[in-house]
């Protein structure tokens, strides 16, 4: 690293995206095909699934601050993150691959096992990914280094995406074909665990590198004694996070929606148990959704690319609010669209990703900003805590998310693999499109108030430089 610019090589980034490359594997995966595997694959009802992401997720969401907490006060030979990142890597591993066991048990064990499972998941998910965002705010003090940061963890969590969207259903087609039930069919738990090894293995690896070629650089101003109380009344009084924290929850409620909802809204609404015509093209039923989630990905890796050079030119605040103001009038949309209307499905799909693919990224390089922002203001450093808190947003928004969905399909009468009736269908249109754009609507709202901008971070490093300087 350049020491006096704060630049980062390009491996080290990549390196660090890798990080997030691996959770992708297991995020998207819960985004937009557990609550499909729950209900279509391993038996448990859409309310009992909704009720589960509720529960398990609002309980992790308050382990988050915890695991931010021990990380600030971890001291090594590695740092205060990396260490996390480490000895959590394995189990991370092991843990993700359970959840898609399918053991033959009675329906009351089903539901026990999954609670189990999805439990241990949701916290050794947190016990890595606190300290692993954590790990960008002390990688370099540049305010621009650290946007480029996020661009290469971003486009890496897509890629991540690409991988499960364009993959797992093959995959589990596969490997189910392999171990077929009688009538020929795909045994699709069978292909779902074995997909899901797969994914654990290239997990484990991915952030092994991570934690082998990051390194941590940015010390605090001064040596501070634990405060716990201190802490919390500091992150409390940061203004910019608490504004920066309602709008994480909000994305990640419109991401969360949307995303786990696409495989109903294709199953059970554009129902094409056949070919489909996409822009003159044949195409299949399977190879339909997964195309749509990887048009959707690849779009939003273009305008994660793009990230940097806008963020340069209007600023982050600018680029956030416009593009979930977009995402905003194209999910709408989409509720006004007949099922036959596939070319402009995909058409939104990609203008919609295009639009809010840089602003998951943006949302992580505000919180290295907001982090600093405390210092300047306290003279502590929580960095731990305050990254903390982006989980603590991606996990409500799971948790209301999953919850939303679940409890919206049982309201309208979806019973899984059933023949579908006209308030069901209405009822996926409703949650695919309106409920997301709802979420994303307060988001930009919400920014309105985030008055933490470009020139205000540069004059808060230049402070701290200073005097980190008379050390």
């Amino acid at each position: 690293m350049d020491t006096q610019s704060g630049k980062i090589s390009v491996v080290e980034k990549t390196a660090y995206g890798l990080g997030d490359m691996a959770s992708n594997l297991f995020y998207q995966t819960f985004t937009m095909f557990l609550l499909y595997f729950y209900t279509d694959v391993f038996g448990i009802s859409a309310a009992a699934a909704g009720t589960m992401f509720l529960v398990v997720r609002m309980l992790d969401t308050f382990y988050d601050p915890l695991v931010g907490i021990l990380a600030d006060r971890t001291k090594s030979k590695y740092g205060k993150f990396r260490p996390w990142i480490l000895y959590t890597v394995v189990p991370f591993g092991v843990i993700g691959f359970l959840c898609f066991l399918t053991p033959e048990l009675a329906t009351n064990a089903k539901l026990v096992y999954a609670y189990v499972t999805y439990t241990a998941m949701m916290f050794i998910y947190s016990t890595i990914n606190v300290p692993y965002g954590a790990l960008m705010a002390v990688m370099t003090n540049n305010s621009l280094e650290r946007t480029s940061l996020s661009a290469f963890r971003s486009i890496s969590a897509f890629v991540g995406g690409l991988i499960v969207q364009g993959f797992t259903l093959k995959l589990v087609n596969y490997f189910g074909l392999l171990k077929a039930h009688a009538d020929g069919s795909a045994n699709e738990q069978f292909g779902f665990s074995v997909a899901m090894g797969i994914y654990s293995l290239l997990a484990v690896v991915m952030f092994l590198t991570t934690f082998f070629f990051c390194k941590e650089r940015v010390q605090p101003v001064s040596d501070q004694k634990s405060s716990l109380r201190r802490d919390v009344k500091d992150l409390f009084s940061n203004v910019p996070w608490l504004i920066l924290t309602l709008v994480g929850v909000m994305t990640c409620l419109y991401v969360a929606i949307r995303n786990g909802s696409i495989i109903y809204y294709f199953k059970y609404y554009v129902n094409n148990a056949g070919t489909a015509d996409l822009f003159g093209f044949k195409i299949g039923a399977e190879a339909l959704v997964s195309t749509f989630m990887v048009v959707g990905t690849a779009c939003s890796i273009l305008g994660t690319v793009l990230l940097k050079p806008m963020a340069a030119l209007v600023g982050k605040k600018r680029v956030y609010m416009g593009s979930m103001a977009i995402g905003t009038l194209l999910s709408v949309a989409y509720y006004f669209l007949d099922k036959d209307q596939l070319s402009l499905m995909f058409l939104f799909q990609a203008l919609c990703n295009l639009s809010v693919g840089p602003a998951m990224a943006m949302m992580w390089s505000m919180y290295a900003d907001t982090a600093d922002y405390s210092e300047w203001k306290t003279g502590r450093r929580a960095t731990g805590l305050i990254y903390s808190s982006a989980n603590f947003s991606q996990k409500f928004g799971w948790s209301i998310g999953g919850a939303i969905a679940g409890y919206l399909l049982a309201y309208f009468g979806f019973v899984a693999n059933a023949p579908v009736t006209p308030d069901t269908e209405n009822g996926v249109r409703v949650l695919f499109a309106i409920m997301p754009a709802f979420w994303s609507l307060i988001a930009v709202v919400a920014l309105f108030f985030y008055k933490l901008d470009e020139q205000k971070v540069l004059d808060i490093n230049k402070e701290l430089a200073e005097l980190k300087a008379k050390k």
